[in-house]
Order: C-alpha cells, then sequence, then structure tokens
C-alpha cells in the first residue's frame, strides 16, 4: 500500500477574515498555519502533500508557502474551478460561488492513489492528531472495505472569543461516527459552548463533545462516490447560486445509506484558527509558546534546512 497523502484545502479568501489568510504569518520567523500542519505531517510519516488552490491564488501560495514546504516534503497542486462539473450539467448563470469543501477533494482527484487525510489550511491541528490518523490510514486493512475515519476536538477547544463560528457536533456509537449535526453561531460558553440557530435562543453543548474541524481519512474510493453524490448535487441545487457541496454534510449521507463506517477518532489538543483578524494575535501568541516550550524548533524549519 503506499503511503498515506496529505491533502489540505486552501482555495478560499477567507471572506470574514478579510485576506487571503492562507499566507499571513502567525510565527516569528514568518511561519503560516499551513507551515505548522505539514511539520506536523511531516512527524507523523506523511511524504506528500497536496494543495487545492484557485488559479488566481497560485503565483501569491507559491510564494508564500509551497516553495519554501517543497524542500521538506513532495508538493502538488489542484485546482478547484466553478467550471470542474460533470459531462452534462452546467455552471448556473451568475454563480460565482465556489462549490463547497466536497468539490475542493473532488479537484484532486487524479493527484492522489493512495489513503489520504484532509485538512483546512487554516485550522492548526497539533502533532497529535496527525500521529493518529497516519496509523489510521498505515495500518493495513483487513477486509476489501474502504474504512474512513474522523479526528474529533473537544468542543471547548474549538471556539474563539472573537465571533461566532460554525461547527459540526459528531455523534458516535461504538467508536464510529453516526452522524454530524451542523451548528451555527457557536460561542463559548461555561461548562462548554452555546449555538443559536435564529441569534437569539441559545442551547449548551456540553464540554467534551466532539466536533469536526474538517480533519478527515478517507480511502481512494472516496472519490468516485464524491463524483456520483456531486452529480445528485446539481440535480436538487436549492439555490443554484449559494447551494455547497460540503465534505461533513456528504460523509454523514454515506453513514446513512450504511455504505462506510467511520472511526470516531480525537484529539486532545486545542485548535487555533484565523477565522477574525482578531485571531491572528491569539494564533501567534500560542505558536511563540510552542516555541519557548520546545514542541518547535525556532526557526520552525531550522532543523530540516
Amino acid at each position: 500500500m503506499s503511503k498515506p497523502v496529505l491533502l489540505v484545502l486552501a482555495a478560499g479568501m477567507g471572506s470574514r477574515y478579510g485576506g487571503l489568510k492562507q499566507i499571513d504569518p502567525v510565527g516569528e520567523h514568518g511561519e503560516v498555519i499551513i507551515d505548522y500542519s505539514v511539520y506536523d505531517a511531516i512527524s507523523a510519516g506523511f511524504e506528500k502533500v497536496v494543495f487545492v488552490i484557485k488559479k488566481e491564488i497560485e503565483a501569491d501560495f507559491k510564494e508564500g508557502v509551497g516553495n519554501r514546504l517543497s524542500a521538506h516534503i513532495e508538493v502538488a497542486y489542484a485546482y478547484q474551478e466553478l467550471g470542474d462539473v460533470p459531462n452534462g450539467y452546467a455552471v448556473p448563470q451568475g454563480r460565482v460561488k465556489p462549490w463547497g469543501t466536497g468539490h475542493a477533494v473532488l479537484a484532486a482527484r487524479d493527484l492522489i492513489d493512495a489513503p489520504f487525510a484532509v485538512i483546512n489550511s487554516d485550522d492548526y491541528y497539533g502533532a497529535e492528531a496527525f500521529k493518529t490518523l497516519y496509523d489510521f490510514l498505515a495500518k493495513p486493512k483487513k477486509d476489501d472495505k474502504e474504512h474512513y475515519a474522523i479526528v474529533g476536538y473537544k468542543v471547548e477547544n474549538t471556539v474563539t472569543d472573537s465571533g461566532a463560528v460554525t461547527r459540526g457536533v459528531c455523534q458516535s456509537r461504538d467508536g464510529f461516527l453516526t452522524h454530524i449535526d451542523e451548528r451555527h453561531n457557536v460561542l463559548p460558553a461555561f461548562g462548554g459552548a452555546k449555538f443559536s440557530e435564529d441569534g437569539n435562543t441559545f442551547t449548551s453543548i456540553p464540554a467534551g463533545t466532539l466536533v469536526s474541524m474538517n480533519f478527515w481519512g478517507f480511502q481512494t474510493g472516496f472519490f468516485s462516490k464524491l463524483n456520483r453524490d456531486f452529480g445528485a448535487f446539481l440535480d436538487t441545487l436549492t439555490d443554484p447560486l449559494k447551494s455547497e457541496f460540503l465534505l461533513p454534510t456528504h460523509v454523514s449521507s454515506l453513514i446513512d445509506k450504511n455504505e462506510t463506517d467511520v472511526a470516531a477518532l480525537s484529539s486532545g489538543d486545542v485548535w487555533y484558527g484565523v477565522t477574525y483578524k482578531e485571531d491572528k494575535a491569539i494564533v501567534a501568541a500560542a505558536m511563540k509558546a510552542k516555541h519557548a516550550n520546545g514542541q518547535y524548533p525556532s526557526p520552525l524549519w531550522g532543523e530540516r534546512a
């Protein structure tokens, strides 16, 4: 079996953040969040990373991230394009919004021929999660079925004081994911977190509840399922201009149809991300502390130059 591959979703411009946050430094030596993710991935055993980007950010992304990382790991690029739809389909007139995270993963279908992990480019996941998922993906299969995985995080470790976020609340049974409930307007709260669908009435999410941060593990057969169901998604568009083909929703549908099982793994690491501009200072302080306590060398790539 080929070694697992890391797939990084980096096509989003970050509308709430207000800029190309994938290449906005958070480390004292110019490191961006992706640097830390790839560093931890290499430590876990990954030897190849595929970045899903937009054509229009290619030059900036390569200059700010890709060219540097290519000295340490094999790097490839896939391009999420609005016109990448199955034969017989057309982009709805007036549509400019990308098709979503499920479509972004599908963009890498011709570049990956091994089990693969999926992460967001603007989320810090921590070394534990990469090691946990790499070991799952690298473990020889005992049958002919495809087995997937998600690494979940405690909800209290994934919220920010800068504003509301969206989180997928994981339901599991006997160590396997059974469903993901998308919750909007998630905010910190005593004893965990809280969410509101109408912006007024809040419901608590108890501490320790696992939520999805889009850290997945898949086998190559996942691409054929994505392609099939992306077509079905296009057949039933509720909003031709804004509906998105989202990864958590798609995986939940596969579970509901008994097409796969998804191991519910977990990480005790604290998530960091730059959903809002105010988050950058928080992330920078956290990374500075991690360098100071020896978790990462300073500069990050100094020992692997």
